[in-house]
């Protein structure tokens, strides 16, 4: 008997990269146009935010695509950003007593 690995739930949540360069293309951008329009030397940087976490690459595909970044990674947000050294992205701040 053979047993299939599930898929991790919060993974599994994340848009497939082919979905997300589907979205770029319906917006009329690819990755590599789209490198190139923010100033980065090599066409293929923006790669990286399919692969890995990388919040100013992950901000500007999903500003391309006309979402949040959280709505294409829920798993690299989880509700609230808790990668070391963010904000909190609702504007909460913490109040002075």
């Amino acid at each position: 008997m053979t047993t299939q690995h599930s898929p991790n739930s919060a993974t599994a949540a994340d848009w497939h990269r082919a979905d997300i360069v589907a979205a770029l293309r319906k917006a009329g951008w690819s990755l590599r146009r789209l490198a190139t329009h923010h100033g980065y030397a090599s066409p293929n940087t923006l790669t990286n935010a399919l692969a890995r976490p990388w919040p100013k690459g992950e901000r500007i595909i999903a500003e391309a695509i006309g979402v949040d970044p959280a709505t294409i990674w829920p798993s690299r947000y989880g509700g609230e950003d808790t990668r070391p050294g963010s904000r909190p992205s609702s504007g909460a701040e913490r109040e002075i007593a």
